[in-house]
Formats: C-alpha cells, sequence, structure tokens
C-alpha cells in the first residue's frame, strides 16, 4: 500500500509542478503580449484621454461662443433691417484705387 501513496504522491508532486510551469508560462506569455500592444499602439497615431478631453472642452466653448455671435448678428441685422439704427443702410461706396502707370525715373548721364 505504501508505494500506492507513493505513487499519487509523486503524480501530485508532478502536477503542482506542471500548474507552477504553466502558471509561469501564462504570466510570461501576458507580459510579452502586452508589450507587443504596447509598442502597437505606440507606433499608432494616438491621443491620451486626458489631451481629447481637453480638445472636446475647447471645442464646445468655441461652440457656445460661435453661437452667442451668431445670434449678436442676427440681434444687429434685425435692428438694421428695421431702422433702428442711424448708421446708413447702405455701406458707403467704396473707391476703386486708380490704376497708375509706374512712374520711371530716368538715369542720369554723365556728360564729360
Amino acid at each position: 500500500m505504501q508505494t500506492e501513496n507513493r505513487l499519487l504522491d509523486d503524480l501530485a508532486r508532478v502536477a503542482a509542478g506542471a500548474l507552477g510551469a504553466l502558471t509561469g508560462m501564462r504570466e510570461e506569455l501576458e507580459a510579452r503580449l502586452r508589450d507587443q500592444f504596447e509598442r502597437i499602439l505606440g507606433r499608432m497615431n494616438l491621443v491620451r484621454r486626458e489631451e481629447f478631453d481637453a480638445v472636446q472642452a475647447m471645442a464646445a466653448k468655441a461652440r457656445a461662443a460661435q453661437e452667442a455671435l451668431e445670434q449678436r448678428v442676427a440681434l444687429l441685422e434685425a435692428k438694421l433691417a428695421a431702422g433702428g439704427d442711424s448708421a446708413p443702410s447702405s455701406p458707403a461706396p467704396h473707391r476703386a484705387a486708380r490704376s497708375r502707370s509706374p512712374v520711371r525715373k530716368s538715369k542720369p548721364t554723365l556728360t564729360p
């Protein structure tokens, strides 16, 4: 009977050793995969979450400012259309620049 116990003990040790080796292999495989993924992601042109959130907040602020300016322009246009402003209804005519031919200066001549 003692041989059976010895055989079972040996089998239990081998199984425990195999389980330990498999656990070590799994941890090493996970570490290598993690390193590989980090290298792949490092080569991609990705942004961090904090940078994305900052840009998103800036875009929201810019959108709010744009909407406020659109409302302001609409009010000013309505005021101009109603004649509530003392400014002329049409802009002053723009004077076209006269086209002049360039004035050429004659070179001084040397007289002996």
